[in-house]
């Protein structure tokens, strides 16, 4: 396990996984991610299968013990607040250069289903940000169904990649690339890049092993379209992906962690 207690800075954590949640609450997301893969060989949109069920307004109780287990500060949520202390430090520096300003985002913790500047995301969408309110929400259950459904090997270098790929998508909002986004790819694969580069500029302070780095790779390739739909769909269809396959994410990832140079991120 990588030492974070190593990164002194701190990011603005929003822990809310002891509050009661409305709309996904009693669907696991393996349970939605086999619905939306039904629909999609129907011929629907896999994305109404979230707003059908949000909108049925299903609701989930928080226990008193639920409540006092997340009170207070909990080691999750300093290992969060350490990974996102060090992109705001990585970026503040980064963004200095091409003159943009860094402000630093909001990572909420959740359980099930919570409202956003987006209106709401749900474990089942997996980890998200909204640059409505600059926001990563994150349901860290989300990694055991990266592991048993997706096959990733899991490991909490590979927690911290993606929490540094949602940072990328706050980047993206700053710099205006969402405005102009015109492949949904390259955004994805570019956020990769740019959670390389973060990784990268820490090899050398002893917070991970150089052979830690594998687990963020292997769950950048978990999260490839090709895996996910081969998984799901049993075949894979490369006219439909927006993510990008399992190679294109590791080559991304390891472009930036190489070159810890964010201009290369690019064109990818």
């Amino acid at each position: 396990m990588a030492d974070w207690n190593k990164i002194t800075s701190r990011g603005n954590v929003d822990d809310r996984r002891g509050q009661a949640s409305r709309g996904l609450a009693g669907f696991s997301i393996t349970g939605v991610l086999l619905i939306m893969g039904v629909t999609y060989l129907m011929g629907g949109n896999p994305l109404d299968v979230i707003t059908q069920i949000d909108q049925a307004g299903f609701n989930q109780s928080v226990s008193p013990e639920e409540a006092a287990q997340y009170a207070g500060e909990d080691s999750y949520e300093v290992f969060a607040s350490n990974v996102l202390g060090s992109n705001n430090d990585f970026w503040t520096s980064a963004l200095s250069q091409t003159n943009d300003t860094y402000t630093p985002p909001t990572l909420v913790l959740f359980r099930n289903y919570t409202t956003s500047g987006c209106s709401g995301v749900s474990s089942a969408s997996g980890p998200h940000y909204c640059p409505a309110d600059q926001t990563i929400y994150l349901d860290e259950t989300f990694f055991t169904e990266l592991q048993n459904n997706l096959g990733a090997k899991g490991g909490d270098v590979a927690e911290a990649y993606v929490i540094a790929h949602e940072v990328g998508h706050h980047i993206q909002n700053i710099t205006g690339a969402f405005e102009n986004e015109t492949d949904s790819i390259q955004t994805e694969l570019q956020a990769d890049c740019y959670a390389g580069a973060w990784a990268g500029s820490l090899k050398d302070r002893g917070i991970f092993e150089q052979s830690e780095i594998t687990e963020a790779m292997d769950a950048a390739a978990a999260v490839g379209d090709d895996n996910i739909q081969n998984r799901i769909e049993g075949t894979v269809h490369p006219e439909s992906w927006t993510h990008g396959s399992s190679q294109a994410r590791v080559d991304a990832f390891t472009l930036g962690y190489e070159t810890v140079d964010v201009t290369k991120c690019t064109n990818l």
